[in-house]
């Protein structure tokens, strides 16, 4: 259930998270847990290729990053 965030609105000017209809958008702490609990990351932790495929794994991260680096 989500919570009245004061920084809502400032969140959402930077948030990354391009899926569709997500109700964590502009939540921060919100999004967190729900990817820490699923063992993920959420999409702001990604570069902009890897977070469009959905896959928030610590695995993809680190490829992710690692691809991002050689460039």
């Amino acid at each position: 259930m989500s919570q009245v965030c004061k920084n809502e609105e400032r969140n959402k000017s930077f948030c990354t998270c391009s899926y569709p209809g997500c109700p964590r958008h502009g939540l921060c702490c919100e999004c967190l847990q729900y990817h820490l609990k699923k063992h993920q990351l959420p999409g702001c932790c990604f570069p902009t290729e890897a977070e469009r495929t959905y896959d928030r794994s610590f695995r993809n991260f680190v490829k992710a990053w690692k691809l991002e680096e050689k460039e």
